[in-house]
């Protein structure tokens, strides 16, 4: 007999919790990239991040679909009672997640050279046999995320997200700090910093494995009769496949990229590896900013799928479309003021986090890449959406269809002298910016026609427009009037420091002249706010009916 049910958080609490781990880990991630870019040269960075394109297709192909898909038996049969089915599902599909992992892990560990080749950058090597050990450790605590997501369970996972996040910021940021200060070579130093990546990866699996025992030790017991093996395993892998090949499009597509790109700087405007790396380490470092906007659409994309899912169970298809439309105006809110920002401040901002680097270039990019976020963070909800209408194959064909752009962009911009690396910041525009459009005709298509992108853009982009020019306007005022007053200029020239109290001064004049509009505009509603965490109270402090 089962006995009584495990405590459990509700769907919107553990929701809630899971969101906020996740933002939580993606402002680590970012103040472990941006010290990691004061310490490693631009050519050792983009040693990183190459390491960082292999492995992230690798964890899709072993861990994408299969979370959800244990998350899903095990959801259904934990909700029928079937505790015994519970275990043996999480039984096998721990044994499969451990092969993959160990497949994977090998394949990293024994071919460096030949991955760090086939990505055009032999500097690479250290950073891809550092991350080896991530692999094998991350497919079982995939395995036991999924197994607690099942029980609606997210505490769990959001500590050892935390767990993973924290060590690969002390341990990784410190290693190659050592090595860089020791005179190690800097491409070694950039496996260093990839070590905490493994580390985080260990602990976290351990924590995981004592929380799991734990609660297994507390479980009542059942008596129902598991099904068998094969068809477990057949319907684990009818779940994760079509997830994993959704998946790995953009994974297959940063990889060929990123090696595309490097090849290109090398054969086609004639650099030599460590000028390309360099080069591509600066775009690197611009990327790192551009996609700071889009971790904060992690709440907004969780609420938006159950609650446009429900109003379709129910037919109800009227409040789907006003769900969708809300999602839609509160990312235009939120993302395009971002990414303005980001396009009208980004040289000053690229020598405010990175003075090291070739500020110039990487201002440039982080222009073109700040409307570039905008494209990413739209795609993000519109795929939420499409989702939830049952559209998850359409969203892949779009994102197939603007990865391709990109590509083919890559191609012939970077071998261009007179563009070279800027072409891969013009191509990533191009190439979001093609599966926003796509994805918003389409949802125009299948939504009913209640939902108008003149309510969803128009003021957001209206008010993002004032708010640019002002911020543009109070920065060049106050870099002329600081550049030649004592510690914050001399000679007309800013300071770093000049440099970072006008980036301060231009971004809060920008985010109060952009509140007032948004009120003064009507720009948010009730509606817009229900969706975030705390909104229906933020939505009464403000007075929004």
């Amino acid at each position: 007999m089962a006995g009584p049910e495990p405590k459990k958080n509700s769907f919107f609490g553990g929701a809630a919790i899971l969101a906020a781990g996740i933002i939580i880990v993606k402002v680590i991630g970012a103040l472990f990239k941006i010290p990691l870019g004061w310490i490693l040269s631009d050519a050792a960075f983009a040693d990183f991040n190459i390491a960082y394109y292999i492995y992230s297709l690798l964890i899709v192909i072993s861990t994408g679909g299969l979370p959800v898909a244990l998350s899903k038996m095990v959801s259904e049969a934990h909700a029928t009672g079937r505790g015994n089915q519970v275990q043996k599902v999480f039984r096998i599909s721990l044994v499969a997640f451990c092969a993959l992992g160990t497949i994977t892990c090998a394949v990293m560990f024994l071919f460096p050279r030949q991955l760090a080749d086939l990505m055009n950058n032999s500097r690479s090597y250290y950073s891809i046999l550092a991350l080896a050990p991530a692999l094998f450790f991350i497919c079982p605590l995939s395995a036991m995320r999924g197994y607690f997501q099942g029980h609606s369970l997210m505490a769990p996972t959001a500590v050892s997200q935390i767990i993973e996040a924290m060590c690969k910021l002390v341990f990784g940021l410190s290693l190659a700090w050592i090595m860089v200060s020791r005179g190690v070579d800097e491409s070694i130093a950039a496996g260093g910093a990839i070590v905490g990546v493994s580390i985080g990866c260990g602990l976290a699996a351990v924590y995981m494995l004592f929380v799991y025992r734990r609660y297994r030790a507390h479980a009542p017991k059942y008596d129902d009769t598991p099904d068998e093996t094969g068809d477990i395993l057949r319907t684990l892998v009818a779940l994760a496949v079509p997830i994993t090949l959704g998946s790995s499009v953009m994974a297959v597509a940063n990889l060929i990229d990123a090696s595309l790109v490097m090849g290109r700087l090398q054969d086609a405007v004639g650099l030599g590896e460590t000028e390309a790396a360099t080069l591509k380490g600066v775009y690197d470092k611009a990327i790192t900013l551009y996609n700071l906007p889009t971790q904060f659409m992690v709440p907004l994309t969780a609420s938006v799928i159950p609650a446009v899912s429900r109003a379709c169970a129910v037919r109800d298809y009227k409040q789907g479309a006003l769900v969708s439309e809300t999602a839609l105006r509160t990312t235009a809110l939120l993302a395009i003021p971002a990414g303005v920002g980001l396009s009208v401040l980004g040289e000053p901002i690229i020598r405010l986090l990175f003075p090291a680097t070739d500020v110039a270039l990487g201002g440039r990019m982080l222009s073109v890449l700040g409307f570039a976020a905008i494209a990413v963070c739209l795609m993000l909800v519109c795929n939420s959406i499409m989702q939830a209408y049952k559209l998850a194959t359409v969203t892949m064909i779009t994102t197939i269809v603007g990865c391709v752009l990109k590509v083919v962009m890559n191609f012939f911009l970077v071998a261009v002298p007179e563009v070279n690396i800027r072409g891969a910041a013009f191509s990533t525009l191009a190439c979001f910016g093609l599966i926003a459009v796509l994805d918003l005709i389409i949802i125009k298509l299948v939504l009913p026609k209640s939902l108008s992108y003149l309510r969803v853009f128009v003021k957001p982009v209206l008010n993002a427009a004032v708010m640019g020019l002002a911020v543009w306007a109070v920065y060049g005022l106050s870099s002329r009037l600081l550049a030649g007053f004592g510690p914050f200029g001399h000679e007309g020239e800013l300071s770093n420091l000049g440099n970072a109290a006008c980036v301060v001064v231009a971004m809060g004049v920008g985010v109060v002249i952009y509140f007032a509009l948004v009120l003064l505009t009507r720009a948010i509603s009730r509606e817009d706010l229900s969706l975030m965490p705390k909104g229906d109270k933020i939505a009464k402090l403000l007075r929004l009916r």
